[in-house]
């Protein structure tokens, strides 16, 4: 007789058969989302696999495509120096017309001044308020009656103010008008004179005007040199150049560039030396067809009938191994011949060597020189060559010649620089551009040929220039001077200014030639900025100064009669250095100051009686900054030997503010000079600052 199993071991049992199958569960569980995992994650990889081949095949793809650009490129290049000469002969020829201005005034603009002042409509004055009695409505009448003439007499006094300041307005207009219209037409004849002396063969506007003609052509490539010194030999109408032509390395070493994947890196394919040599032969060929072309074509008044021109390039003389100006091609053409030419469709080395007989070096890479066929000092006793002899007199120099003349200076200085073309140029004299890559860029440049201060406002028309055309700079030349409004509107933007003895010292540093006026050449700038010394007897004291913040500042003094600076001239800051008198000089700061001030109160100006010491910010350094970090400030008043005999605090800066009043030293009853602290601030820097002390700017 058999027993069933039960009790507590088959409860027990039971219990080890779930968990069994619980545990075989779970562990299948546990397989499944590892199979899921690795079936993810295998998937995953073959995903980054995937997108790593694609990246791989794009990086690829971008290398070869910049491989690509950059073989354009080049292509372009010579594609560019391959047509020079068809090209430059499809360009508009420079002609004296294209440098007429029209007679075209600005229309006179009186802007709201043109609106009457409107007047009050009675209808619109009721009286106000809900009177019951008689006299309470006869009191709301009269009020607005009151009221309406208070506000048409108002309106008629606005009016008749409004009238006298169009009247105003419309004098200052009328006389800015003509004097605008008498400056065009005094320009134009300028022009109609150097026509007539064009006509006439006078040597030196001969030699200056087909000067200007190379310079200003838009034949050329960027990159070209445009360089000329030239003479006129008048009996026989002839014109006799040295032009300066591209070195070898106008023509692209590389003939292409390749992507190597192997190395990941970029292979410049070489042009092939015997292509390099006969291309450059041929573009320097047709340099010399195409200058002889631009002035043929320039000439409409028969000044031209022989143009003798020698090509040259910088380099190593191979015969002396010292550095020379080589003549590589040498050509002397008469028009008539010249005229026969269709030089679009001419093989230009056959044409110079064969049809026109003249001379070109057979091997111009290494450079061995031709002898020129005729040079300017050849033509005559009486010929002018240009930049021979006496230094031009800048003020008296043509203004064509002129603009030549600072685009020399900036192609000189390494820029690319041509003169622009006189018909909407914007006022732009200069095109220059920067070849840097990080500090270049596009340059504009404006040259005012004054005898007198430039005002604010010529600086402020080339700013807007700048921005208008977007370009990176803009510089203006003068031969007179700058005011401090210029200086400190220029402040902290993309201009510079040059003034007359700062041009004439870097024509002498490169090289060239210029003078102001008809005594010797103009001293360097630095010299000039030597101030007249002050009284003998005059003592000095050192202002230093100090401050805590890592800002950089500009601390600038004003000579003062009240709230008023004496003149511009007495504006002591970084481009003006000293007083005329030298009462006031920016000087080097001794030990432990961080910019410092020499005075001689005694030999101030009588009618000066406040001297004003400011801080702001400079703008080219700290762009963003402002005056929140300028704190523990002082000015340390010592006597001239550098002894310190007092220490004068000064307010800290705020945020938000980019100058400061510092404070001033006032002139008592006795003579006697007093501190007195400022602390004013100005949100809108230097240029705000002083134009509160009555500076121009802008």
């Amino acid at each position: 007789m058999s027993r069933r199993s039960g009790g507590l071991i088959g409860v027990w049992a039971e219990q080890q058969r779930v968990a069994q199958r619980q545990r075989e569960g779970q562990h299948q569980a546990v397989l499944r989302q590892q199979r899921d995992e690795e079936r993810v994650q295998r998937a995953y990889e073959r995903d980054v696999a995937r997108m790593q081949r694609e990246q791989r095949a794009a990086y690829r793809q971008q290398r070869d495509a910049d491989a690509l650009r950059r073989t354009q490129e080049l292509d372009a290049r010579v594609a560019a120096l391959e047509g020079l000469l068809a090209a430059g002969c499809r360009a508009p020829a420079f002609s004296v017309a294209s440098l007429r201005r029209t007679e075209d005034v600005e229309a006179f603009a009186p802007g709201p001044l043109a609106e009457p002042v409107p007047m009050p409509d009675q209808r619109f004055y009721q009286p106000q308020g809900g009177a019951w009695t008689a006299s309470g409505r006869a009191q709301a009448e009269r009020d607005a009656r009151a009221r309406f003439e208070r506000d048409w007499y108002a309106a008629q006094a606005a009016e008749a103010r409004r009238v006298e300041q169009l009247a105003a307005y419309r004098r200052e207009y009328e006389t800015w008008a003509a004097a605008r219209l008498a400056e065009i037409r005094s320009h134009n004849a300028g022009i109609a004179g150097t026509e007539a002396a064009l006509r006439a063969g006078e040597a030196a506007t001969v030699v200056e005007f087909f000067s200007a003609v190379l310079f200003a052509s838009t034949a050329w490539p960027e990159g070209f040199p445009r360089e000329v010194s030239a003479a006129y030999e008048r009996g026989g109408r002839g014109l006799v150049l040295d032009w300066d032509l591209p070195g070898y390395e106008v023509v692209p070493e590389a003939r292409g560039v390749k992507y190597l994947p192997s190395t990941d890196q970029e292979k410049e394919v070489p042009r092939p030396v015997t292509q390099r040599r006969a291309l450059y032969r041929d573009v320097l060929a047709q340099s010399v067809l195409l200058a002889a072309r631009e002035l043929f074509v320039a000439d409409r008044f028969g000044a031209l009938e022989q143009v003798a021109l020698n090509g040259y390039v910088d380099g190593v003389d191979p015969a002396t191994g010292l550095p020379a100006r080589v003549c590589l091609a040498s050509v002397v053409v008469g028009r008539e011949a010249f005229e026969r030419l269709n030089l679009e469709f001419v093989g230009a080395v056959e044409c110079l060597t064969g049809a026109l007989d003249g001379r070109l070096s057979a091997k111009p890479d290494e450079r061995v020189a031709v002898p020129p066929m005729v040079t300017p000092d050849q033509v005559g006793s009486d010929v002018v060559v240009q930049g021979d002899g006496e230094e031009p007199d800048l003020l008296a120099m043509d203004p064509i010649a002129f603009e030549g003349l600072v685009a020399e200076l900036f192609r000189a200085r390494g820029l690319q620089a041509l003169t622009t073309r006189r018909s909407n140029d914007g006022g732009v004299d200069v095109e220059a551009l920067d070849p840097d890559p990080i500090s270049g860029g596009s340059i504009l440049v404006q040259v005012k040929r004054y005898r007198n201060t430039v005002p604010p406002s010529a600086v402020r028309d080339l700013y807007g220039t700048v921005q208008g055309a977007g370009a990176n700079k803009g510089v203006l030349v003068t031969t007179s001077k700058f005011g401090p409004g210029s200086y400190t509107f220029a402040n902290g933007k993309p201009l510079t200014l040059i003034s007359g003895t700062e041009l004439v010292d870097l024509l002498h540093q490169h090289g060239l030639r210029g003078r102001l006026g008809s005594g010797s050449p103009a001293a360097p700038a630095a010299a000039a900025a030597v101030p007249a010394p002050a009284e003998a007897d005059a003592d000095f004291n050192l202002l230093g100064m100090d401050w805590s913040g890592a800002a950089a500042l500009d601390v600038c003094a004003l000579v003062c009669s009240g709230n008023r600076v004496l003149g511009d001239e007495w504006f002591v800051f970084f481009n003006n250095p000293s007083t005329p008198d030298g009462s006031v000089s920016m000087v080097a700061a001794p030990a432990g100051d961080r910019a410092a001030v020499r005075v001689g109160f005694d030999a101030l100006p009588d009618r000066a009686d406040r001297l004003v010491l400011v801080a702001a910010v400079d703008p080219e350094v700290n762009p963003d900054a402002d005056l929140g970090g300028f704190t523990d400030a002082g000015i340390r008043l010592r006597d001239d030997s550098g002894v310190e005999l007092d220490r004068l605090v000064v307010s800290d800066g705020r945020p938000g503010e980019t100058a400061l009043v510092l404070g001033s030293f006032r002139r008592r009853s006795g003579g006697d000079w007093d501190f007195v602290l400022g602390g004013k601030g100005y949100r809108g820097g230097l240029e705000e600052l002083v134009g509160d002390f009555g500076i121009q700017v802008g």
